[in-house]
This record gives structure tokens, sequence and C-alpha cells, in this order.
């Protein structure tokens, strides 16, 4: 083999390590995003919602784990102990995660009370969640229960209650007004978004005013769905349209949501023809018909 041929073989050898050290680095950090992604779930989603079947499930497989090693439960609960009596007696040092928004009022760290409470809070939630790591085996239930509980730990930490340094602080700033609108705010979500917090105030948005703004007009619509046709603004377009469908859990103007911010007016400022769109129907006599009710009308449509 001459000089010239080892030095390529040399090179091949060495692009296929650096192709399988990437394909290594780009999985390891595909499920690193995956994982981050579950562990800042910081409430239930508001879109998706959560089953009663669900937590059923979920709490009736830790009863059985419970049960079948109460060990588990016992070496945990004792761990518990032993650190609330460090945190009781000024000694432990559990603190928050510094990104944690819930708890960056100072009070948390200066009040000897709040820090106590906020500690207990931390090491029965860190106990709680170990205990799911040593009794489920399965990955997959692990992931759902660590969810599901952490909806209810969530729900239960201390800046959750009365006492949150941020709401007092808040209270006294607006004479008690904070607290007024905080009512009222409960009790819109219970009357108007089935008793989910709301993220946004939804009377500042209206669809065509500003949002969804893009012209256009419906095309075709039956009991499922619409096909929406928007308007062209260049001289010239594409021969063949692109079709968009947005997920079903979204409105169709989340392509659409201001002129900054719309995929359907880039798309027609750059040619592509009159960017059609499905907007999805939710009927209750259609909520069980899956896909195929609205994919088959609207695939004869287009052909």
């Amino acid at each position: 083999m001459t000089t010239t041929q080892q030095n390529e073989t040399t090179l091949r050898e060495k692009r296929r390590k650096e192709a399988g050290t990437e394909a290594v680095v780009y999985e390891e950090r595909r499920k690193e995003v995956g994982t981050e992604a579950a562990e800042h779930i910081l409430g239930p989603n508001p879109v998706v919602g959560l089953r009663g079947k669900d937590l059923f499930q979920t709490f009736g497989m830790l009863a059985r784990q419970a049960l079948r090693q109460p060990h588990h439960v016992l070496a945990h609960g004792f761990t518990f102990a032993a650190e609330a009596s460090r945190i009781l007696g000024g000694s432990s040092e559990l603190a928050p995660d510094p990104k944690d928004r819930r708890f960056q009022d100072t009070t948390w760290k200066e009040n000897g009370l709040y820090q106590r409470s906020l500690q207990l809070y931390l090491s029965a939630n860190k106990q709680v969640h170990d205990w799911v790591d040593a009794s489920i085996p399965d990955m997959d239930d692990r992931k759902r229960v660590h969810f599901v509980l952490s909806l209810f730990t969530d729900a239960l930490a201390p800046s959750n209650s009365v006492l949150n340094p941020e709401a007092l602080k808040r209270f006294l700033e607006t004479g008690g007004d904070s607290a007024v609108q905080g009512l009222r705010h409960l009790r819109d979500d219970l009357r108007y978004n089935g008793g989910m917090p709301s993220q946004v105030d939804k009377s500042a948005f209206k669809v065509g005013e500003n949002l969804a703004t893009t012209r256009g007009a419906v095309v075709f619509r039956n009991e499922v769905l619409e096909l929406i046709q928007y308007q062209p603004v260049t001289k010239k377009v594409s021969e063949r349209p692109l079709l968009v469908v947005p997920p079903q859990i979204n409105k169709f103007y989340v392509f659409d949501l201001s002129p900054k911010k719309s995929l359907a007016q880039y798309l027609l400022s750059n040619g592509v023809q009159s960017s059609p769109s499905v907007g999805v129907i939710p009927h209750r006599r259609s909520a069980t018909g899956g896909l195929i009710p609205t994919l088959g009308p609207l695939k004869r449509r287009l052909m």
C-alpha cells in the first residue's frame, strides 16, 4: 500500500469515527431534551387536560407497589424523617433550583419559618419521586407516575398558599385589590375554563381583527372540517398548493397569529399558492370518529 493510499484510509477511518461520535452525541442530546421537557412540567396542561381514568390507574399502581414493597416506603419515610430533623434544627442545606421562579423572593431564604417550610416541601417531594424510581421498574410507567405526582406536589407547594410572600406584598401594595382580582379570575376559570387556570386574557384577542388577519375564504365545509384558501399577494404563485393541517388540539390560526408571526403570510409572500389550511370543528357527535372522517372528505375534495 502506498503512502497516498494509507493517508486516504486513515482519513476515511477518521471520518467514520467522527460520524459515529456525532450520531452518539445527537442521540444523547435528543434524550436529554425529552427528559428536560418532562422534568420542567410544573402543572397540568390546560390544552390537553388529565382524565380521571389516568389518575385512578396511576394511584392504583402506586398502591400496589407500596403493598408489594413496603420496605421501600419505610426506607424513604425514615430518610425524610432524618432530613426533617435537620431542617427543624437549622442544619439542612436543601435549596430550590435557582431557576425555579416560584421561590425567587428573598423571604424564602431570609425568613426561618419560610425557609423551613420550603425545605420540608422539597424533602418530601424528593423522597416521593425517589420512591417511584426505586419501586417502579418500567421506564414508561415511571414517567407517567412522575407526571401525575408532579400535578399534586406542585399544587401543594408552599408558594401556592395564602402566605406566599410575593402575594402578601402585592396585597399590601394594592390595598387588597390583588386578592379581589384573583377571586374574579378563579370564578371565571371555574365558569368558562373548566376549572383550569387561564394562560392569557382571551378578551384581548378577536379572530379577524388582531388574530388570523390574512385574507381568505372558506372553500369547503362539512361537519368535521373547514378548508380555508388564502388570497394570493404575489403576481406569480407556485403551481402546486401547500396544504397545512394543524394539530387537532390547536386552532387554524396557530399558523396566523399576527402579521409578523404568520406562517400563512410568509408562504403567500414567497409565492406559495394560496396556502390552504384545515380548521377542524369539534362536535360531540363526531368526537369519536378519529381522523378518518376528517381526512376522507378532504382527500376527495383535493382530488
